[in-house]
């Protein structure tokens, strides 16, 4: 990042606002933005060695972070003419054992991503051999070193960061002098790498990876991160003491290093997350209402017995300076949280509802709950779904795919096992049923990891899936007419990855949304879900309702409200309502999600939280209401938080 070229004043108020970042670090308003400005300089870089007739060396990573990078150099290749026939390459890593076929290798990934469509030379291709023989791979590293040598060093290091903070594969624990090597794999990365490989059980658990030494040489190093799954990793190798423990925070310590991220990945740098602790603020209603609730947190005091002293201390100076006094801060941010709270999330009938989160008409309303998969409603609303039908509510669910990727094949049998009784308990012929049992039964015995299931399976899944989030929407009181299955194209690929979104999955939805005209509309605001199902779904719904807002009087009046708790939860200052729990309701809540018996005790596809899903919703549920607590608001059992979104 240079900035000598900005005045003397601006460059100063920069320094003061980055000072805990203890390197260079470039954010942009989203990865697609910040992928296109990597991918120039890559092309200069190139262009520049093509005038003096010099290879440019380039070291290159895989995953999803680089993507759109080779996505834009793959388009300036084929629009504005840019050869790569100067380009030499040596990727990051390989897994070990990895044939180069296999869908996983990164030998596949970096031909289907880039190498297959640019005019490289293949000699000029080098990434790590996941075929060799273990008594060969020590060579094999050596020769890997040498070869870059020879070529006179990298000129360019593209690096993504996992959530260990390994580069490359170099884990925890790394040296900083490492070379290129045989490594064992940290859990979490291959946790992360389990649904490329249709469970943890199925990756390598070694790779072989270029050292942090060798990524040290390189004339320029570019470590990109997208996404808030980066956030945390990201302060830490930006913000963190240099540590083994984080093998990013050696980058520390190169002077030709630059951090390219994304606004949600820089999210919790200080400069974004306190920017009270670095600079003059623009205090606006959120960033107040965040400010204080951070310093009740950091004090451990409720937010009515915060002083000016505590304001003055903590950064906090000018706030108190230009909106204070501090008590008079205290009140209006202890009132507006206090005004989140509402037993009554479609609104209080004959209340004043000036500040309530909801409106109070009409007294009933039409709401409809979007449930991505079809356990997330219960799970991460179902305190919230069944009050809203206790209270008299015309409430809908619509369950928006059929989720079968997540049952285990073992359901399937004995599901199958059960048709065939039961159709033999009733004198009917089984022959067929049995027929169609053993031929999944053959399949599944010879299934290799991420293969497709057959029609036959994946209905069988589907109709699992389908009779549980039935019993669960019974269970809290709604009826089978009520409860909608929209099966949306996009999803049933059949594969963990699935198809493109296409207008289908948008009609589908405007339709329904037609069909009920709801007055409230409740959609997961829970990106961090593994197989990225949750924000396709988002997206679909606000699309759908874009447009129905174009032509439709009746979206005007329609309110939109965010869910989480499957995988995350909001924090304390982003919640616009919280609905408290009592204890028995929580009990309800639980009894509506143990209806999904196939997402019970362990689930396909279970994230980081190993934790089943009933006990990871009650424990954030719990600790949603245990922060109001602390700020000094009513201890409640339990609340489920909602963020409005608005169009």
């Amino acid at each position: 990042m240079q900035n000598v070229a900005l005045p003397i004043k601006t460059r100063l108020n920069l320094l003061e606002e980055t000072r805990f970042e203890k390197l260079p670090v470039s954010v942009y308003p989203n990865k697609d933005v910040a992928s296109v400005q990597v991918a120039k300089r890559i092309a200069a870089l190139i262009r520049s060695k093509q005038e003096t007739g010099e290879p440019a060396v380039l070291g290159l990573a895989t995953g999803a972070t680089p993507v759109g990078v080779y996505e834009e150099l793959v388009r300036l290749h084929r629009e504005e003419g840019l050869s790569f026939r100067n380009v030499v390459t040596f990727n990051l890593d390989e897994y070990f054992p990895m044939p180069p076929t296999a869908p996983q290798s990164y030998v596949t990934f970096m031909n289907e991503n880039l190498f297959d469509h640019i005019d490289i030379q293949r000699e000029n291709i080098h990434i790590p051999d996941g075929t060799l023989a273990v008594e060969d791979v020590a060579a094999f590293c050596l020769n890997y070193e040498q070869q870059i040598e020879e070529y006179g060093g990298l000129d360019l290091q593209v690096l993504g960061i996992g959530r260990t903070g390994h580069v490359g594969f170099n884990e925890p624990g790394s040296a900083p002098n490492s070379g290129t090597r045989l490594v064992t794999l940290d859990d979490l990365t291959r946790r992360d790498a389990s649904r490329d490989f249709g469970g943890k059980e199925n990756v390598p658990t070694k790779a072989i990876t270029m050292g942090i030494g060798t990524i040290f040489k390189a004339r320029e190093i570019i470590l990109m991160a997208w996404s808030g799954k980066k956030a945390s990793i990201i302060k830490k190798a930006v913000e963190g003491d240099v540590s083994g423990e984080v093998p990013a925070t050696y980058l520390q310590l190169a002077d030709n290093v630059e951090f390219v991220l994304d606004e949600d990945a820089a999210a919790e740098l200080t400069r974004f997350d306190t920017p009270w602790l670095v600079k003059d603020c623009v205090w606006d209603e959120l960033l107040i209402k965040k400010a204080v609730i951070w310093l009740s947190n950091e004090l451990g005091k409720p937010i009515l017995k915060l002083t000016e002293e505590d304001y003055n201390n903590n950064g906090m100076a000018q706030l108190a300076t230009e909106r204070g006094p501090a008590y008079n801060i205290n009140i209006h941010i202890f009132n507006k949280i206090q005004h989140t709270i509402t037993g009554w999330p479609g609104g209080k009938p004959g209340a004043d509802d000036s500040q309530r989160p909801e409106r109070a008409l009409p007294e009933k309303k039409r709401t409809l709950i979007f449930s991505p998969h079809p356990d997330d409603d219960v799970i991460s609303m179902g305190g919230t779904f069944i009050r809203l039908i206790d209270q008299g509510h015309d409430v809908h669910v619509a369950y928006q795919t059929s989720g079968n990727t997540a049952v285990w094949d073992d359901d399937v049998l004995r599901y199958m096992e059960f048709a065939i009784d039961f159709e033999g308990s009733l004198g009917k012929d089984t022959r067929q049923l049995q027929s169609i049992y053993e031929d999944m039964r053959g399949f599944i015995q010879q299934k290799q990891p991420n293969q497709t299931d057959t029609q036959e399976i994946r209905n069988v899944k589907s109709f699992i899936r389908k009779s549980e989030a039935i019993a669960g929407a019974r269970y809290a009181g709604l009826p089978d007419s009520h409860i909608h299955f929209q099966a949306l194209p996009f999803y049933e690929s059949g594969k963990t990855s699935k198809y493109p979104v296409t207008d289908r999955d948008i009609e589908l939805t405007i339709e329904l949304l037609q069909q009920v005209k709801p007055h409230q509309v409740f959609v997961a605001g829970d990106f961090a879900d593994p197989n990225g199902t949750h924000i396709v779904c988002f997206n679909i719904v606000t699309e759908a309702l874009r447009r129905l807002q174009q032509t439709e009087a009746w979206v005007q009046d329609c309110w939109v409200w965010m869910y989480r708790g499957a995988w995350h939860e909001f924090k304390p200052y982003e919640i616009e309502m919280a609905v408290p729990l009592s204890p028995q309701e929580v009990i309800r809540k639980r009894n509506a999600i143990f209806k999904h018996q196939s997402q019970k005790d362990s689930p396909v596809f279970p994230g980081d939280d190993l934790r089943e899903f009933w006990v990871r919703a009650e424990h954030r549920n719990r600790e949603t209401a245990q922060q109001y607590d602390k700020l000094g608001l009513a201890n409640y059992e339990a609340m489920e938080a909602f963020v409005r979104w608005r169009f």
